[in-house]
């Protein structure tokens, strides 16, 4: 056990990393939307360029700790600072702004607030200092580290291109009461747009909450109220 230990703690780290750049490529849009939220970027286009170099370089790191090269000069040290930063993020975004939503660690696949993230960041602080003292030396071939850290970050922008969200008519709304941050622009998704004054809408209502009861696949469902005179969403509900 204790022979096989630095290469258990290398697969369960490096699969950490893999699963967090994964959860990420494949909804991009939340952790956009939270970067944005937060004042890290301007806008979702910037946010999106930085959520695919950040997903790029932990599908590298993850990748990087199924190898023996430059694991103890290299690749702890940026897994070290990487997760450093990121707590301090999440410190600054949770205890400072106060936002006790899902952190994006994860993206939408699995939601974490950001006190369970800086629990897990430093779980994996410690096994990678643990790791660190448990590695004697390290192999230097820079062949393989240089194609496992440039392939993954080229496969991202393929995979997952940015695109202008600028002729998005529903960009702006990215936050809805009971469930927080939504990407509208992801997914098969139901808007409904109602007038609180209107009838129609009132029956049409209606008839969704009833189809989305009744139906299996019935998609993800949300709703924008607007209002023409006195009548209030609660009063509309």
């Amino acid at each position: 056990m204790k022979k096989n230990l630095p290469l258990i703690l290398r697969y369960v780290i490096g699969l950490v990393f893999l699963l967090s750049a994964y959860s990420k490529l494949i909804a991009p849009g939340i952790v956009e939307i939270i970067l944005v939220d937060h004042g890290i970027v301007g806008t979702r286009e910037t946010a999106a360029l930085f959520v695919r170099l950040l997903v790029g370089f932990e599908f590298a790191l993850g990748f990087l700790f199924f190898q023996k090269n430059f694991l103890k000069k290299i690749v702890l040290p940026a897994s070290l600072l990487f997760l450093l930063g990121f707590t301090i993020y999440l410190i600054y975004t949770g205890y400072i702004l106060g936002d006790t939503q899902n952190c994006g660690c994860f993206g939408a696949m699995v939601e974490m607030s950001p006190m369970e993230s800086i629990i897990k960041n430093i779980l994996l602080i410690a096994g990678i200092l643990w790791l660190y003292k448990l590695i004697k030396e390290d192999e230097d071939k820079i062949i393989l580290p240089l194609i496992l850290f440039v392939i993954p970050v080229a496969a991202v922008f393929v995979i997952s291109p940015i695109k202008s969200s600028k002729n998005f008519k529903f960009s702006g709304y990215t936050n809805f009461i009971g469930k927080g941050r939504v990407d509208l622009s992801d997914g098969k998704i139901l808007l409904a747009i109602y007038n609180t004054e209107c009838e129609h809408c009132q029956e049409l209502a209606k008839k969704i909450n009833t189809l989305s009861k009744s139906s299996k696949d019935f998609p993800k469902f949300y709703s924008l109220f607007f209002s023409e005179g006195e009548i209030s969403v609660d009063s509309f509900k």
